[in-house]
């Protein structure tokens, strides 16, 4: 048994097909079968089913799941023997919600990579309630999110705080006040983020604390999408401070303070305890952990 026949099974787990496979390594279709059949016979089962779709059988699947440990355990041999070389270099898969990807990382990343050029980085973007099962399973190596829970598997440190704030379009009614209540909320046609979102269930909680049913017009997945909804005014939002400042600043979007909402919520790096930190993730957390929160909810 050897890496590439590993490789090669994982490939056509994926795949469903011995031609594709072949493709994606660079292997004929005779090549990837006789790796295949080499294993079969070293450890005399049937791991392919071979009718199309190509599909594993039981066991194969079982010999998957121990191919992409032992595929893991090389992979992280092969970086810490390039770590050895003091040089900062690897892949980093990056879990964020959509508002902080668009806001904030641009700024960190095309700083981060200036300096360390051989350090790649992947962004997978997902509400905030995701990132912590993802860094958890080891989908992500590293997330940035609302720090909304305690998890002694995971390691935490705040970047800045966030704050939740009722924006409105210009036009809207509510844009000549200088302050709002709660009670004016009550029948206001509202524009929320879903259920699922750090931001939702935040104002889920003011709006049961005082007893009031709101009027959702809509639900949306990122702020991004509300931002544009509001600008059209149909209707107001609860969203994060941060997430708008371009808008406050062009003058497309305005915050009415709310004294409920006044609360704020750390935004952080979050990354697996105990785990191998290779010199990309070293060098990536040092430096996030250092920079001001300046570097994060400035203006511009």
């Amino acid at each position: 048994m050897n890496i590439s026949q590993l490789e090669t099974l994982v490939t056509i787990s994926k795949t469903m097909s011995f031609r594709k496979a072949g493709e994606l390594l660079n292997l004929t279709q005779p090549a990837v079968s006789a790796q295949i059949k080499s294993l079969e016979d070293e450890f005399n089962t049937v791991l392919v089913d071979r009718n199309q779709p190509v599909t594993l059988t039981d066991r194969g699947e079982v010999f998957l799941e121990h191919s992409k440990r032992m595929l893991s355990i090389v992979e992280e041999l092969k970086q810490r023997l390039s770590d050895l070389n003091h040089i900062p270099q690897g892949h980093i898969v990056l879990g964020t919600t959509t508002s902080i990807a668009i806001q904030i990382l641009p700024r960190v990343l095309f700083y981060f990579q200036d300096q360390f050029p051989l350090i790649k980085t992947t962004i997978q973007s997902m509400a905030s309630s995701s990132v912590y099962n993802s860094v958890e399973n080891g989908q992500i190596d590293v997330g940035i999110g609302y720090l909304i829970e305690r998890n002694p598997n995971l390691m935490t440190s705040v970047l800045y705080y966030d704050t939740f704030e009722l924006v409105v379009s210009p036009k809207h009614p509510l844009a000549q006040n200088p302050v709002a209540s709660m009670e004016a909320l009550r029948d206001l046609p509202l524009i929320l983020l879903t259920r699922d979102t750090v931001g939702r269930k935040f104002a889920d909680e003011i709006f049961k604390k005082h007893k009031i049913t709101p009027n959702v017009v809509m639900e949306l997945s990122s702020s991004e999408e509300i931002k544009r909804m509001v600008e059209l005014n149909l209707g107001a939002a609860i969203i994060s401070k941060i997430s708008v400042g371009r808008e406050l600043r062009l003058g497309t979007l305005k915050i009415i303070p709310l004294f409920e909402l006044e609360v704020t919520h750390p935004v952080g790096v979050i990354y697996k305890s105990g785990r191998y930190l290779n010199s990309a993730m070293q060098q990536f957390l040092s430096d996030l952990k250092g920079m001001p929160e300046t570097q994060f909810i400035s203006s511009e």
